[in-house]
């Protein structure tokens, strides 16, 4: 094997432990060639039954999730100490891994994902909005309330304006 066909692995630049507990981190997970596979309802709904499932058992909290076409975008927390979010998206992409080569061929999640754990300083509440907003930014829709492939495990959208 030649240097050109070794594949380099992503290394986060954070400790593990640092995405444990109540630390809310941003992740983006993308589909691989960011094929577009969030456009068929029954993809997201049998995704969001898997995210809801591992948020519960590893005893996370999803503030905010919004499945985009061809990625998602979420903020997860642990609500204890030892909870850690990461094995959390891990096991998410894992088994949401298997269905796809199971029931749909030729789509696969990307080797990693994209992580930001926010500052105290970042408001969580803008965030979420920001996440909210992202479909009307991509032009798919002209109020994010119009979109349908978005959740919380924390609040009841339906009451933001």
């Amino acid at each position: 094997m030649d240097d050109k066909s070794k594949i380099i692995e992503k290394k986060h630049r954070l400790s593990p432990e640092v995405y444990q507990g109540g630390n809310f981190v941003f992740f983006t997970i993308c589909v691989k060639d960011r094929k577009e596979l969030f456009s068929d309802p029954n993809v997201v709904r049998e995704f969001e039954k898997v995210l809801l499932e591992e948020l519960n058992k590893k005893n996370c909290t999803a503030w905010i999730y919004v499945f985009m076409p061809d990625h998602l975008h979420i903020i997860i927390s642990g609500k204890a100490s030892a909870a850690d979010p990461r094995k959390c998206i891990s096991m998410f992409k894992q088994r949401t891994g298997f269905w796809l080569s199971q029931k749909h061929n030729g789509f696969f999640w990307q080797k990693d994902y994209y992580d930001h754990i926010l500052r105290s300083s970042e408001n969580l509440v803008n965030n979420v909005k920001y996440i909210l907003n992202n479909p009307v930014r991509a032009g798919i829709v002209s109020y994010w309330k119009h979109y349908k492939f978005f959740g919380s495990t924390e609040y009841n959208l339906n009451d933001w304006e």
